[in-house]
């Protein structure tokens, strides 16, 4: 995230952007604590037990969980076609997940509630608007959830900083980070955060091939059918 914000800082002062940040402060830090600071420490710790795999097809009930918070925070009606929906992401989670047994339940749970937290940053979003601009949200949330996390590197151990390990970051953090948050927040911008978060239909697609393809992880019937179940519940949710 300090990569990626450094990133854009360079470029928006080189091309003359102002992100008012007096202005909007106080939306860069509580988007950046829900939708980066908070779901990728739960989702870091999670990958150090879970599967690529996994991990895509439970991020890919965002929606579904947005759809819930939505009819209860915000009153929204919860149609049969929508509680359908979220009952079929359910059950494809639970189908996904009984390979892993109950020893990894603790991740699981982890990765469940990143994927909650991109759920509630939908539901602030369309409770308090969005009025700041995308290229602002990109790099005030991506700064402000890098400075919410940095207290925790004084108790983290420092990695041996390999090429490997050093092209990896500068792929999270200019790719990932820096121009994925800029188009995000663009969708955010033109179609509203409910159809935003539609993208996560993609992820469990290239989360489970890319890990079968690049990391040699087993593609088993259960997570193949768990993912195109949980997608489905998800279409159902967003339908309409």
């Amino acid at each position: 995230m300090l990569i990626a914000s450094a990133a854009l800082f360079a470029y928006y002062t080189a091309i003359g952007f102002d992100p008012q940040w007096r202005r909007w402060w106080p939306l860069y830090v509580t988007i950046g604590l829900l939708n980066s600071a908070a779901p990728f420490l739960l989702f870091a710790y999670a990958a150090l037990a879970l599967s690529a795999g996994l991990l895509a097809v439970l991020n890919a009930t965002s929606p579904m969980w947005g759809a819930l918070l939505s009819t209860l925070v915000l009153g929204e009606r919860l149609s049969g076609r929508r509680a359908a929906g979220l009952l079929l992401g359910i059950a494809g989670v639970a189908l996904v997940c009984a390979p892993e047994g109950t020893a990894r339940w603790l991740e699981v749970a982890a990765a469940l509630a990143a994927a909650i937290c991109y759920a509630v940053t939908v539901v602030v979003l369309k409770r308090w608007g969005n009025p700041a601009s995308a290229r602002g949200m990109a790099v005030g949330t991506q700064l402000a959830g890098a400075l919410l996390l940095l207290p925790l590197l004084a108790l983290s151990p420092v990695p041996a900083l390999t090429p490997g390990i050093i092209g990896t970051m500068l792929a999270l953090g200019l790719v990932c980070g820096a121009l994925g948050y800029i188009l995000y927040f663009r969708l955010v911008a033109d179609i509203g955060p409910t159809g935003a978060l539609t993208v996560t239909y993609l992820i469990p697609l290239f989360g489970v091939i890319w890990g079968a393809l690049f990391l040699d992880e087993t593609l088993t019937i259960p997570m193949v059918a768990g993912a195109l179940i949980v997608v489905a519940g998800t279409a159902l949710v967003l339908r309409g």
